[in-house]
């Protein structure tokens, strides 16, 4: 019978972060698509919620559907690592997907216009998805347990390569992608695979 709830708590966070993901990914490009003149290389991610450069700009209904979405994102993803750890007993993908959680419920609040709050916010969804996706490896079965590696380790070394100024011809908003897409494709294929029951016993 225990075996049988926890079971269920890890399903039940499988799907959060599988909808935590999905949604995200398409009220992204819901907002990309109305906000007039937005340049998927030049315009960083966040600027869908507020663009920050000599002054600040607020592009509706974009910035509404941008923060809404990336809240939404947080808040499924902090339950999730509640329920992830409760059911698997594992303790760093929790803890990092919490932090990557926290971070992204901080970027719907505190956009651009908020300064370095806004940047620590957005370094912590960003790192902790990565080390989340890394973290996972361990947990969950080949082939998909690579392609966890290979996506978090994407997203952990572009992060680093960003910070540093180097967006490989790709403009910031390009490269800034590199770092989000990965962790989330590896959100809607971890996510969907622990829906259904299938990961490893903690190590």
């Amino acid at each position: 019978m225990l075996d049988l709830v926890l079971v269920s708590w890890v399903k039940l966070s499988g799907v959060l972060i599988f909808l935590a993901s999905a949604q995200f990914l398409i009220g992204m490009l819901v907002a990309e698509s109305l906000y007039p003149g937005y340049s998927v290389s030049q315009n960083y991610i966040s600027d869908l919620g507020a663009t920050c450069r000599a002054a600040c700009t607020i592009v509706q209904p974009s910035s509404t559907i941008f923060d809404s979405s990336v809240f939404v994102l947080g808040a499924l993803l902090v339950a999730s690592s509640y329920f992830f750890r409760k059911g698997s007993g594992t303790l760093f993908a929790p803890i990092f997907l919490g932090i990557a959680g926290m971070g992204a419920m901080g970027v719907g609040l505190f956009p651009e216009t908020t300064g370095t709050l806004h940047e620590i916010v957005s370094l912590m969804a960003f790192a902790g998805g990565g080390l989340t996706a890394v973290s996972s490896f361990r947990l969950i079965r080949a082939p998909l347990s690579f392609f966890a590696l290979v996506l978090g380790s994407l997203t952990l070394i572009a992060l680093v390569m960003y910070a540093d100024g180097v967006y490989l011809g790709l403009g910031p908003g390009g490269m800034e992608r590199i770092i989000a897409f990965p962790v989330l494709i590896w959100g809607t294929g971890f996510g969907a695979y622990l829906s259904a029951g299938t990961e490893k016993s903690p190590p």
